[in-house]
């Protein structure tokens, strides 16, 4: 790995003077590219701010230090960043996509988008990726002349960062050509949208374990099964055996989590470089034709950090006190859903309109949707409370 970071964008990194273009044509600006623009209009969105007080994994009132998909998507574009420096790639287009990347989430996590996406299966299904698509496409609304915020080709296509063939193909239908086409072709995306993929899961392992501990759900001692754990907690040890101390706890799980990140930091650097000389790439062109992810973990750091993976499935997100937590959450949302869709009026203007002049009812359902999917963890808690009476989680 190459000791300093890159001083110039490489020929494979995405070039901002060769922008696609965003769906509505804007003047340039003289002192911003247009993915700092892109950039700037996610960090000032609405979508962006209601990320504070949704869930990563505990809920907000569970405690004030976990983390929340906001912070989340701060270190992902804070590794994002590092590493796409060190590569030469478009910096600030992997931290526009990092941040934009969760803009769609439910509140609740994973738990509030599988309920939605039950409540929704007969029309359409839901899914956070597509949501956030459609939050910068169409659902913020702060531009006089256009829907959402109106971002670059590039910024968008890394957002869709998963998308089944079904929804490629209406998205395609939509706009010919578009972020979509390449689920269809088999193309691959730019390396700043492979880097934000990758620096999601960097990211949400090592804050997960400091979450998990912080709650006491896991140990340190259980850990110890984890052999990529393992391996950084003997090596924090033996750098500084004082930590050995009971009441050293947390600084050695902070020493441990700061050479796991930096050992997947450069494991990808490494990795990737390696990807990119072998292969050959030497455009952005040569980057989607080349039939495989480029930016990655060896195949040695793969395994380890599948298994750290597992290890917090089980141990962390399948723990009884989250499993009775996200239960409630389920509820409120299943409960959310059924009632707006009943009684579209309860819902603000903006989607009661929409709910109520629609035709279709998968426009109505898409409505609820909406309007659900952007709420944060507190305000889900308090309509639900308000509008039946009962109090399933502290607000």
């Amino acid at each position: 790995m190459q000791n300093s970071p890159l001083a110039t964008r490489a020929a494979w990194a995405c070039d901002p003077t060769q922008s696609r273009g965003r769906r509505y044509p804007e003047a340039p600006t003289p002192t911003r590219n247009d993915h700092q623009r892109d950039r700037d209009r996610i960090v000032h969105s609405s979508a962006f701010r209601r990320l504070v007080y949704k869930t990563q994994v505990f809920l907000n009132h569970e405690g004030d230090l976990f983390r929340t998909r906001l912070t989340h998507s701060l270190e992902v574009a804070q590794l994002g960043r590092s590493i796409g420096r060190s590569l030469g790639l478009n910096e600030d287009l992997v931290e526009a996509i990092c941040l934009a990347h969760d803009l769609g989430h439910t509140p609740f996590g994973h738990a509030g988008q599988d309920a939605l996406n039950e409540c929704m299966r007969d029309w359409g299904g839901f899914e956070h990726n597509l949501q956030s698509l459609r939050v910068v496409d169409t659902l913020e609304q702060r531009y006089p002349d256009f829907d959402g915020l109106n971002l670059s080709f590039e910024t968008r296509e890394g957002i869709l960062k998963h998308c089944s063939q079904r929804h490629a193909q209406l998205l395609e239908a939509q706009e010919p050509n578009g972020v979509a086409a390449r689920f269809l072709r088999g193309e691959q995306p730019s390396l700043e949208a492979q880097l934000a993929n990758l620096a999601d899961a960097i990211a949400y392992n090592a804050h997960d374990v400091d979450d998990g501990v912080r709650s006491g759900l896991i140990t340190l001692e259980q850990l110890q099964a984890v052999p990529l754990f393992a391996h950084y907690h003997q090596q924090a040890l033996q750098q500084h055996p004082h930590l050995s101390a009971p009441e050293s706890e947390r600084r050695l799980l902070y020493a441990c989590i700061r050479l796991m990140l930096s050992d997947q930091v450069y494991d990808v650097i490494d990795t990737t470089q390696a990807n990119i000389a072998r292969t050959g790439v030497a455009s952005v062109e040569d980057v989607r034709q080349c039939g495989q992810r480029l930016v990655a973990f060896s195949p040695a750091m793969h395994q380890r950090s599948q298994a750290l993976k597992t290890f917090l499935l089980h141990q962390l997100y399948r723990h009884t006190q989250v499993v009775q937590t996200m239960d409630a959450a389920q509820q409120i949302v299943r409960q959310l859903f059924a009632h707006h869709l009943e009684q579209p009026q309860d819902m603000p203007p903006r989607f009661a309109l929409r709910a109520t002049q629609a035709t279709d009812e998968a426009v109505r359902a898409r409505a609820v949707a909406d309007f659900i999917a952007g709420m944060t963890d507190r305000y889900a808690i308090g309509v639900h409370t308000r509008l039946t009476g009962q109090q399933l989680l502290p607000a």
